[in-house]
This record gives structure tokens, C-alpha cells and sequence, in this order.
């Protein structure tokens, strides 16, 4: 398949300029600033880590202003650990980079080999087969980060077994089998076995996240999205119920009901 030409970008120049920009900075930051100076790999993965759930809320709130931001932040961590890196030759920020291009053109056969893909679903199997190889992994599910949230492990563990052909047909036996796990939870439930219960709770939870792949849904998204929704409502609760005089934990249920009802008009 011979490779599409890009457009030309008028702003090329400008972006690399503050790419060297960036790097500069953070030149003199790790030269000069006491606090820059100290810091190693180990010491800003937490702030990495909170920078990149900052960058998802500003992605759920659909508040560009903020994703530049926390892109941004993001940027200098990348080139944060890269500078560190470079200072025992252990890597640099060119390496990085070449490295990640390498990848998506190695990943990419469609596009810089000649590879025939139809549609979206060969591409995935094709990136999961080629990640195996290049890892050498005994598991088709090495490559699932460990520390990732449960919820968002369930999701890669199912896209990586559908990579290699270990999935539903359709979404009608997914769904019957969410109706399957339901049951034997309420039934562990009866039985007043809490560990069972719990066993049989998660079963139903996968089985949930894997319906959810199959009508385009990223079960992460929604659940924090109703996160939002409640925490939102719930502080109107508390607003409005206080403006007339009401104590939170000194009002019936049907009280705070009307107050949430008329939250969910809001």
C-alpha cells in the first residue's frame, strides 16, 4: 500500500521551536532550580500519575482550555523523566521519540508495508499480534499493566483475548450471560455466602464491561460520568436543602428525595 502523502503543516517550524523551548526550560530547571534538581524517576511517578487523571477529568468535562493544560503537563513530565534518564546515558529524548515512531510504523504494516486490513476490528488484531511478538510474552495477557484500575484491566484483559479470536459472536450471549452471573450473585446473596457473593459480584461486573465492548461503550467513562452526576446532584441536595434551613442527617429520605428530584432537573 504506498504510503499517502501528509499535508503540509505551515506550523511545523513553530511547533518545533517550542518543543526546543520546552526542552531548554527544563535544561535550566534541572540546573538551577533546587527542587528540579532533586527529583528522580521514581520521585514524579505519583505526580505523573495525577496529572494524567487530571487530564481525564478535563476530557469528561469536555474543557479544551483544560486539556491543553494538563497536555502540557503531561509534556514536561515526559520530557522530565527523559532528562533524568539522559544523565547516566541511559536514554534521551531523541531515543524516546524514535522509539515511538518505530513502533507505529513496525505496528502499522497497512500503512508502510503491504499489509490488507478491511476495517478497524483487523487493525486492533493486527497491532495485539504484533505487540506479542515484539515482547515475546508467554501470555496473550502479559502485556496488561498490573497497577491499572480494575475496571480498566477487565477491558484491556477482554480487548487483548478478542485479538486473538477468543470472543462472543454477538452481543445477544454476552448479555445472557450478564443475566446468567445476575442470578448466581442473588443467589450467593440467599445463601448468605459473602464470599461466594463477592466471587459471583465480580463475575457480573466482567460480565457487564464485556457487554459494554460490544455496544461501544467504555464502561470507565460511564461509571465516572455517573460518578459526576450523583456528586452534582448530591451538592444541590446539600445547597438547597441548607438555604432553608435543613440539617443534612436530620431530614427524612422523602425530604432529600424532593430536593434530588429537583436536581435532576438542573
Amino acid at each position: 500500500m504506498p504510503i499517502a502523502k501528509s499535508k503540509p503543516d505551515v506550523n511545523r517550524s513553530a511547533k518545533l521551536a517550542a518543543f526546543d523551548r520546552l526542552l531548554t526550560v527544563m535544561d535550566e530547571l534541572r540546573e538551577n532550580c533546587p527542587w528540579d534538581m532533586k527529583q528522580t524517576i521514581a520521585s514524579i511517578r505519583h505526580l505523573t500519575i495525577e496529572e494524567t487523571y487530571e487530564l481525564s477529568d478535563a476530557i469528561l468535562e469536555n474543557d479544551l482550555e483544560e486539556v491543553k493544560k494538563e497536555i502540557g503537563d503531561l509534556m514536561l513530565h515526559m520530557v522530565f523523566y527523559s532528562r533524568i534518564a539522559s544523565e547516566t546515558n541511559a536514554f534521551d529524548i531523541a531515543d524516546v521519540l524514535h522509539g515511538i515512531c518505530d513502533k507505529l510504523v513496525h505496528r502499522h504494516p497497512h500503512i508502510y508495508g503491504d499489509v490488507k486490513v478491511e476495517n478497524e476490528k483487523d487493525v486492533k488484531e493486527n497491532w495485539e499480534k504484533l505487540k506479542l511478538k515484539e515482547k515475546g510474552n508467554v501470555s496473550v495477557l502479559g502485556g496488561v499493566p498490573k497497577s491499572l484500575p480494575a475496571m480498566v484491566k477487565a477491558m484491556r484483559i477482554q480487548e487483548k483475548a478478542r485479538g486473538v479470536g477468543f470472543d462472543w459472536d454477538n452481543e445477544k450471549q454476552v448479555w445472557d450471560k450478564v443475566y446468567e452471573e445476575l442470578d448466581e450473585f442473588k443467589a450467593e446473596v440467599e445463601n448468605n455466602d459473602q464470599e461466594k457473593a463477592r466471587d459471583e459480584f465480580g463475575d457480573l461486573l466482567f460480565s457487564l464491561v464485556n457487554y459494554s465492548r460490544f455496544v461501544n461503550i467504555d464502561p470507565e467513562e460511564a461509571l465516572e460520568r455517573t460518578n459526576k452526576k450523583f456528586i452534582k446532584r448530591f451538592q444541590y441536595l446539600e445547597t438547597e436543602s441548607k438555604k432553608d434551613g435543613k440539617e443534612m442527617g436530620e431530614m427524612t429520605l422523602a425530604e432529600m428525595d424532593e430536593y434530588w428530584e429537583k436536581a435532576k432537573t438542573k
